[in-house]
């Protein structure tokens, strides 16, 4: 006799990869599954990105919302007032594992991957934000974990849906610009404070915070403002840093175009630095060895107001952040956080340029493209096993900012070969109760 294969069913078997997602499509029909059939999303972190997340995915059913921000759960709750609300993501997911096919989590650094890890081992799909993890090991995870649970998987940089990033790709690997041998980041981040020590007060909990649940995995500290909200990025215990922030957007395209991988060496130049928070500014610098046929390439990152030379755009002011791609033929430039805009300079040299046929397909949308890979379509392009190599190359540069060493990388092994100090940061121990 058939078994009558459940709706949960289908949708936590959509996504089992890109190797079969042609077949899934079309069984979906023979299953009996209609293509409009709506998932059920749990939230994780409803404000800040959070809550913009939540109005990307609002066409489909909002079954959930948690943060441990009680405020924040009540601005989402009057628009989705069906939703159960909770503080802690093990608490909701435990109650809820039969009415939630996918997860969308937003909240600190710190707190990505035990949430998302958590709910991919229940065969949720889910959506984190970037960066993907707090550190390179959880990167690893995140990625393994996707893989063994065939679920759907996003990052937020959504820079990547855009139809202007990719078509710079593709121009890089047609070889407009020729072999890269050097490479520009800069970033007008942080908007934050850095560069301070921890607070010496120590003020009442506010009513509408759960305290212990927003510390998560991290080490425990007495409640300030200066954390909670948005500050939290500052502080290497629970953020990323400026480098962290925005290097899964400003870092993705040049990442994608030649596959940044693997350095072997990274050297960082840290301003303002103390024990508890990145520094004022930095400037990282990247060195790659050849790969698949590219040659040696520097890339150097830049914050804090630093910047490369104008030189690099032929004396043009350089605006806020931006990235610059220095080829054998010429230059590639984009001028926005997301590399959504670009350029060929010098401009005269590129008058003719014809652009080469698309080889990356056009997205429907960031968040449209994970949820049409929930539901058995293409994998989003920034999926976990993307995003987790990426975020592991800028995660990298803040391993030599913390150590304040040169960091010669051993990718096979996942270790700093000459400084045994950065494996605090390769892996930070959680705290008792917390758990991947």
């Amino acid at each position: 006799m058939s078994r009558k294969i459940s709706r949960r069913e289908l949708l936590k078997g959509a996504a089992v990869g890109s190797f079969s997602f042609l077949f899934l499509r079309d069984s979906r029909a023979a299953f009996g599954y209609p293509a409009n059939e709506k998932l059920n999303i749990a939230i994780i972190g409803c404000g800040g990105r959070g809550r913009a997340n939540l109005d990307a995915v609002k066409s489909e059913n909002i079954v959930a919302l948690c943060d441990t921000n009680d405020n924040a759960t009540a601005a989402a709750l009057k628009d989705f007032p069906n939703a159960k609300t909770f503080a802690d993501f093990r608490r909701m997911l435990d109650r809820m594992d039969r009415e939630i096919d996918a997860v969308v989590v937003s909240t600190p650094d710190h707190t990505h991957a035990v949430a998302s890890v958590m709910a991919m081992k229940m065969g949720k799909h889910c959506y984190c934000e970037k960066p993907l993890t707090h550190s390179i090991y959880e990167a690893r995870v995140m990625r393994d974990t996707a893989r063994k649970y065939k679920v759907a998987t996003q990052m937020g940089n959504q820079g990547t849906a855009s139809s202007g990033l990719r078509e710079a790709v593709e121009v890089i690997r047609a070889g407009a610009i020729g072999q890269v041998y050097e490479i520009a980041v800069w970033s007008n981040r942080p908007i934050w404070p850095q560069g301070i020590d921890r607070p010496t007060e120590t003020p009442p909990v506010p009513p509408y915070l759960h305290w212990d649940l927003w510390l998560g995995p991290a080490p425990a500290r007495p409640y300030h403002p200066c954390y909670e909200p948005f500050k939290w990025r500052g502080w290497i215990d629970f953020g990323t840093g400026a480098l962290g922030d925005m290097g899964c957007h400003t870092l993705n395209m040049p990442f994608m175009a030649l596959d940044l991988r693997n350095p072997t060496c990274i050297e960082a130049e840290a301003f303002g630095k103390t024990k508890e928070t990145y520094p004022k500014q930095s400037i990282v610098t990247y060195y790659f060895p050849e790969r698949n046929g590219l040659r040696t390439l520097r890339l150097k990152w830049y914050d804090g107001g630093l910047k490369p030379p104008a030189e690099i755009l032929y004396g043009r002011e350089l605006p806020g952040s931006g990235v610059v791609l220095l080829g054998e033929k010429g230059r590639l430039f984009a001028g926005d956080d997301y590399c959504s805009r670009y350029e060929l300079l010098p401009a005269e040299d590129f008058a003719d340029y014809k652009k080469p046929e698309p080889t990356l397909p056009r997205s429907p949308g960031h968040h449209e493209e994970w949820i049409r890979a929930c539901k058995g379509g293409e994998p989003a392009m920034s999926n976990f096993d993307y995003a987790a190599a990426l975020t592991e190359t800028i995660l990298l540069g803040n391993l030599a900012i913390l150590t304040g060493k040169p960091i010669y990388w051993d990718a096979e092994n996942m270790r700093a070969i000459n400084c045994p100090e950065a494996d605090y940061y390769i892996n930070p121990p959680y705290r008792k109760g917390w758990k991947l």
